[in-house]
């Protein structure tokens, strides 16, 4: 049974002395044994206080090698090696390389969702729930962003004084990709009463019907702040169970996208990492300290 396992993976986290930390989009099991849930930003910070010696990451993978290269003399465990983000992965350090050789003044900002080696070729580091803070805060009047294109164009529409240059054959969230307008005008139709509030990956069309946009814990922050009862939410399937779960007082219809790779960490794979302390993430120090210096930057400004 799911509670007994849920018990299990508890006793576990305790014998062992280790924290679990789990993206919102993670399964309703699985964020309910977590020590601490939430975006990419608020995850970042956790992996960087904690005083556990073990991490367990439940994400993708360039959250587990973000949680290592904060911690690089802590055991970080990623239950699921398999569960990678494609849009990660489809930016190289090569890439980042030759739009710095293309734009020698500007400064290369990465949005974590990038590997642990893309992130070394960066200056600064940003998530959906920052980007905005720390393009202004960049000195420079030229910034490199990728690899989402949704969000470098959320950012430029916000930071205009800037030149926010998007690395070239950069990509989007094959998930949040997937919300359409159709859809959201739908469930406007559906449901009248209700605010919508929608990622920064999603695309312009999204993101104009929107009344807001935040990221995944963002949207806790403005739903909790405003009086209205009804959210349309356009995000991942999974951040419904923490809205229901902290806001049980409003009513929530959240688009019909799942991510496959968020959801293949399970608590069988939660418990079985924590009892063999398999998948341990190992990075090259050379790459761990070239990356930190971006991420600290970030964490720095916001």
């Amino acid at each position: 049974m799911k509670s007994d396992l849920a018990e299990e993976v508890r006793r576990l986290k305790q014998e062992k002395g280790a924290v679990i930390l789990a993206h919102n989009y993670q399964l309703p099991e699985v964020q309910d044994v977590a020590d601490i849930c939430g975006d990419s930003l608020e995850l970042s910070r956790a992996a960087q206080k904690t005083s556990a010696k073990i991490i367990v990451f439940c994400g993708v993978d360039f959250m587990a090698q973000t949680a290592k290269i904060l911690n690089p003399g802590k055991k970080v465990l990623f239950p699921v090696p398999g569960a990678r983000c494609p849009m990660a992965a489809l930016l190289s350090p090569d890439d980042i390389r030759k739009a710095k050789k293309a734009h020698p003044k500007a400064a290369v900002m990465l949005y974590v969702n990038t590997s642990a080696e893309c992130k070394a070729e960066a200056d600064y580091a940003c998530t959906s729930a920052n980007a905005v803070q720390v393009a202004r805060a960049i000195s420079q009047k030229e910034i490199i962003f990728g690899p989402d294109e949704n969000l470098c164009d959320y950012v430029q529409e916000r930071v205009p004084e800037k030149k926010i240059i998007p690395v070239p054959g950069h990509a989007n969230c094959p998930t949040h990709q997937r919300i359409t307008l159709a859809e959201i005008l739908e469930l406007k139709r559906k449901h009248p009463r209700a605010k919508v509030i929608a990622h920064p990956e999603c695309t312009k069309p999204v993101r104009d019907a929107s009344d807001y946009l935040a990221s995944t814990s963002g949207m806790l922050h403005v739903i909790r702040g405003h009086e209205e009862t009804e959210w349309i939410v356009a995000t991942e399937k999974g951040m419904l169970h923490r809205l229901e779960k902290e806001i049980p007082e409003k009513k929530f219809y959240i688009t019909d996208v799942t991510c496959p790779n968020m959801k293949k960490t399970t608590l069988v794979k939660v418990r079985d990492c924590l009892t063999n302390g398999s998948n341990e993430v190992v990075l090259q120090k050379g790459v761990m300290d070239g990356a930190r210096k971006g991420i600290e930057r970030m964490l720095e400004i916001v």
